[in-house]
């Protein structure tokens, strides 16, 4: 007997060494890995901005790439063949291709309150700044396909529409559950401001039960139709004022067009207008060139920090904090590893392996003039200081694995949990200069994992008066071990891209215990969790809206 137990014993000793030995190879290889989803798929052109939407309205996410000399994608998993196919494809949802727009960036919201969501894509034709020559396009389900409304003749004239964008996202200004449509364009001597496109609910030929929807641009009445070198923008309730989101502009300056270069923060006024508060903010970053924009809680105190890149410029992390007055402020907390100078794209700030930590994925491009030139795409971990949150976090570089991509043209990124496994998967477009195919990649699953077992995770799917995805809404997770994580459903970030609606918590080995979702008109629901709801998906509708 004594025999065996020790034998026994000895099993157990070796498969915890295995174990630990698996994880520590693991960690070796790098949090992402390649899949060949794309296998089928002939996506070799100039890509750029990336949104994620259901876009067939069959419960399920697709990625929406945005194809600058050549057609657009919506790309939708098939779990049996474990394989991305087009949906451009099908007759149904073939003007999405749009091969004649040039597009770069991209973003879907409910502009009309049907439950569905539109898609908005900025289209250049090779138009840098001022006036493009041939205008976005916004589709629409109408009559059992997708349709252009700019095509319509009520909308065919909007000069909104012809603007040289830069990024675009979506924004519910009014707290309606209906959305509009923000453009950061890149104005030359004052032609080609911001841009506020929505749908004109007075116009006598407005019709949803239609869709024929008249849109107009309000931008002059928000307050945000200002000219510069518009790039990146962020949209939440960056401010904590009662749910309302507000915008955050990361701009280039340009003195030969006329626009400088301060960043912009637009305070929701709550009347439908909005007032730039950067400077009282502290976060103008004045002389640098934004890109890549992310918003999260990095230091879990409840207050959502700003993350960005500067083109060949310092990199920065603006943590928020209130000052003893009850003004809200921004500071750079960026090491000297983090803020090094990149030709940097895409901003994205998610925890991808689950432990409970905030993860910037850094999507950088290099110069298709010289062959030698390496821009590897980067990552890194801030992990809150444990004994105050209010103090500089930990910022930490990973090792990215095969999404480093030293030669890679990025141009745009996206994440969403495509296979539902609970973990983030991450497109990556290339272009610009150079053509190369789209490329996908999974979180290494031992990564997401430790010697006690895989890490928990929570995901929200906050869903507005209508039934469409609840962008702007702040969603609120606290767990049993005390910690409190904030997220915003995506209204469009990173630079040209919009992340899937879905509030996505890692929160290694805790469990949850209270989840909070606020709309942007300020109503909360909130839900006590048991342990058994971590794994979960958590679909939250605005109350009393079945």
């Amino acid at each position: 007997m004594a025999r065996i137990e020790r034998i026994i014993s000895q099993c157990f000793v070796l498969m915890v060494w295995l174990s630990k030995t698996n994880y520590a190879v693991a960690q070796t290889e790098g949090i992402f890995k390649k899949v060949n989803w794309l296998k089928d798929l002939d996506t070799s052109q100039l890509n750029y901005g990336v949104a994620v939407s259901d876009v067939d309205n069959d419960g399920s996410l697709e990625w929406i790439v945005a194809g600058f000399n050549g057609p657009n994608f919506v790309l939708k998993y098939d779990a049996t063949n474990k394989r991305l196919t087009n949906l451009a494809g099908d007759p149904r949802f073939s003007a999405i291709s749009d091969g004649s727009g040039q597009a770069i960036g991209v973003c879907a919201c409910d502009i009309d309150g049907d439950g569905r969501e539109e898609i908005y894509f900025l289209n250049t034709n090779n138009a840098y700044a001022g006036r493009a020559d041939y205008g976005d396009s916004l589709f629409k389900w109408r009559n059992g396909n997708y349709v252009n409304l700019y095509t319509d003749p009520a909308n065919s004239r909007m000069e909104a529409k012809s603007f040289a964008g830069r990024s675009v996202a979506c924004i519910d200004r009014l707290g309606t559950g209906k959305y509009s449509i923000v453009i950061a364009t890149y104005s030359r001597g004052g032609v080609g401001n911001f841009a506020l496109v929505e749908m004109d609910e007075s116009h006598p030929s407005n019709d949803v039960s239609t869709g024929n929807i008249v849109l107009k641009n309000v931008a002059s009445v928000a307050k945000i139709d200002r000219g510069t070198g518009g790039r990146g923008l962020v949209v939440g309730p960056i401010l904590g004022n009662n749910g309302r989101s507000d915008i955050f502009f990361g701009n280039e300056g340009n003195p030969w067009m006329g626009n400088p270069g301060d960043n912009f923060l637009f305070k929701n006024l709550g009347n439908g207008s909005f007032e730039d508060i950067a400077e009282q903010a502290e976060i103008q970053d004045k002389y640098n060139n934004a890109r890549g924009i992310s918003m999260a809680d990095f230091n879990r105190d409840g207050l959502l920090d700003i993350a960005y890149g500067n083109w060949e410029g310092e990199h920065k992390l603006y943590m928020q904090y209130k000052t003893p007055n009850g003004m809200r402020k921004f500071r750079n907390v960026a090491t000297t590893q983090y803020s090094v100078p990149t030709k940097i794209r895409t901003v994205i700030a998610a925890d991808f392996d689950n432990n409970g930590d905030t993860d910037i994925f850094m999507n950088n491009i290099c110069s298709h003039r010289d062959p030698n030139d390496r821009e590897p795409n980067k990552l890194f971990t801030v992990t809150p200081n444990q004994f105050n949150n209010s103090s500089n976090p930990d910022i930490q570089k990973m090792d990215i694995g095969q999404a480093k991509e030293p030669r890679g043209f990025g141009t745009g990124a996206a994440i969403a949990d495509m296979d539902g496994d609970g973990l983030l998967d991450l497109l990556v477009s290339h272009g610009e200069s150079q053509t190369q195919p789209l490329k996908v990649y999974r979180v290494n699953r031992q990564m997401s994992r430790n010697e006690a077992g895989r890490y928990n995770w929570v995901r929200v799917f906050p869903r507005t008066k209508y039934g469409a995805p609840a962008r702007g809404a702040r969603v609120k997770l606290t767990t049993r071990g005390g910690r409190m994580y904030t997220s915003v459903i995506d209204g469009g970030s990173g630079y040209l891209c919009q992340m899937e609606p879905v509030a996505h918590f890692g929160l290694g080995q805790d469990k949850p215990s209270q989840l909070e979702v606020q709309y942007p008109d300020g109503t909360t629901v909130t839900a006590a969790l048991r342990k058994s709801d971590k794994n979960k998906v958590h679909f939250v509708d605005y109350p009393n809206s079945q």
